[in-house]
């Protein structure tokens, strides 16, 4: 796929977040493992880390099986999310929506984990960021930099992309109609539905399900 001019707008300003040199934020592994388990297509660190290649706009989990793109053309992430918010598109190879929700600092930092298991439940559906934080017993801008720190993305964006992701699932794995699926996926309506899969896929979800049944 071709960049996007959302990709090349966004990425420079979301960098702080890749796992390259100094310049992350997140806990994310070192560069140099990241990079020898995408050359390895290591299933050990599926959904730990994502490799979003600059030349293309996508982003993969290590274990694609796509031919690998140079070193010097990847960046890495911490999670989906947080590849998404630098304007990266998913993998229709691999599959981003697939892989196992295992980030690098699960399990260890309680108040992201129980907000993204909140989030993941639908807390964001009607619900403001500001009545999430209330319910974890912090201000929404605190919480705002523990996503920040530890997800590279807003809870609003790690939302969406679940959002998308379940949908995603659905879409290729059940012979629900689209109304069903985005309803059943937390879009309220389904015109929403269709807006978020071009917006992040360039394609409707109709046009997705065709070309993985062909």
């Amino acid at each position: 796929m071709r960049s996007t001019a959302r990709h090349n707008r966004t990425r420079s300003s979301r960098d702080a977040f890749v796992c390259a040199g100094t310049r992350y934020h997140a806990p994310m592994l070192s560069f140099e493992t990241c990079n020898a388990a995408r050359l390895r297509r290591d299933p050990n660190y599926d959904g730990r880390f994502f490799t979003a290649v600059k030349t293309t706009g996508i982003y993969c989990r290590p274990v694609c099986p796509a031919r690998h793109p140079l070193t010097r053309n990847v960046t890495y992430y911490p999670t989906a999310a947080a590849a998404e918010a630098a304007g990266f598109r998913p993998c229709l190879r691999c599959r981003p929506e697939t892989a196992p929700f295992c980030p690098a600092w699960n399990g260890t930092r309680s108040t992201v984990a129980r907000a993204v298991k909140l989030i993941n439940a639908g807390a964001l559906y009607a619900d403001s960021v500001v009545t999430l934080a209330a319910r974890l017993g912090i201000s929404s801008r605190h919480l705002a930099r523990l996503f920040e720190r530890h997800v590279g993305a807003t809870p609003q964006q790690l939302a969406k992309t679940l959002r998308v992701q379940r949908a995603k699932r659905l879409l290729d794995t059940s012979d629900h109609t689209m109304t069903d699926i985005a309803f059943e996926s937390g879009f309220g309506s389904l015109r929403r539905f269709n807006a978020a899969f071009v917006e992040l896929y360039g394609r409707s979800p109709s046009r997705l399900r065709a070309m993985r049944r062909a």
